[in-house]
């Protein structure tokens, strides 16, 4: 696929159980959610994953993207930002956030 967004829109397929999936805004962006809580979004033209911080360590230093700060300046050791010169990965990477959100429990809220 050559858009961005055609590539985001054929993530939502690929996640293990599409039915627990919803979309929402998130960030500023689209963002597809299992269970209410981000699992990945398109910023502009990248795809940016919650992943677990060891795994986003070793991304980043294998230089398959970088840390997502949420256009705030400080970087977030869970969110992994991906190019769309990356986009073969989008869909292993989508898988991997999926399984990483769905299998921790949300946090209690105040």
């Amino acid at each position: 696929m050559d858009d961005p967004a055609a590539c985001y829109a054929a993530l939502r397929a690929a996640f293990p159980d599409p039915a627990t999936v919803s979309e929402m805004r998130g960030f500023g962006a689209k963002a597809l959610t299992v269970d209410g809580r981000i699992a990945a979004m398109l910023d502009a033209d990248r795809l940016v994953v919650k992943l677990p911080r060891a795994q986003v360590d070793a991304l980043v230093a294998a230089g398959l993207g970088t840390r997502f700060d949420g256009h705030r300046g400080q970087p977030m050791a869970e969110w992994l930002s991906v190019g769309f010169d990356q986009a073969e990965r989008w869909q292993d990477l989508a898988r991997e956030a999926y399984a990483s959100v769905a299998s921790n429990p949300a946090a209690p809220r105040a």
